[in-house]
């Protein structure tokens, strides 16, 4: 970003969390909100990761709310979206907002968790990031430490996309190759 004097200092958003927490400033728990978006980061391109895309945010905040929660939603998410039977894993992780983190995965998609070239054989696929929101965002945001808990996660929609429809370069999206969106 390069400072002009007088001018604000602007800067492409790298995710949709910010929208959370103005929701939060003006809406009283418990509530539920999707905030999708597109983001824009810099970083190498491969066929699994773009510098440009669309990323699904979830916020849910209430009373008792756990990582049992989280994981449970996650779950029926995607085994509603892909009609079968998903399975999420947590692995530890470190968000700067969440406390714990975790880095979700589900079950591969073509194979179900037995194991195929899709997942390169770890029946398991990389979706997003997750957590339980720390309680200092709840204090920024206007409410009593310690009065709600909440959970959030997200993931990027270009994935999803690309394991429902058996997409194998995340780059084609934004390609403009008429042959890729033409199968739509």
């Amino acid at each position: 970003l390069k400072q002009t004097a007088g001018k604000e200092r602007l800067a492409m958003r790298t995710q949709t969390s910010a929208a959370q927490v103005k929701y939060m400033e003006t809406h009283e728990p418990p509530f539920r909100i999707i905030v999708p978006g597109k983001c824009f980061r810099r970083e190498a391109t491969d066929t699994t990761h773009e510098h440009t895309f669309y990323q699904f945010e979830a916020l849910v905040v209430g009373d008792d709310m756990n990582v049992g929660n989280l994981k449970y939603i996650a779950q029926e998410f995607f085994s509603k979206f892909f009609k079968k039977d998903i399975k999420v894993r947590l692995r530890p992780s470190y968000f700067p907002f969440t406390e714990p983190s975790f880095e979700f995965d589900i079950s591969c998609t073509v194979c179900s968790g037995q194991g195929c070239p899709a997942c390169r054989h770890g029946r398991w696929l990389e979706m997003g990031g997750a957590g339980m929101v720390n309680q200092s965002v709840f204090v920024a945001a206007g409410y009593p430490k310690n009065r709600y808990q909440g959970f959030a996660w997200g993931f990027g929609l270009e994935r999803l996309a690309m394991m429902k429809y058996k997409i194998d370069d995340i780059r084609l999206f934004h390609s403009g190759d008429l042959r890729f969106i033409k199968q739509f």
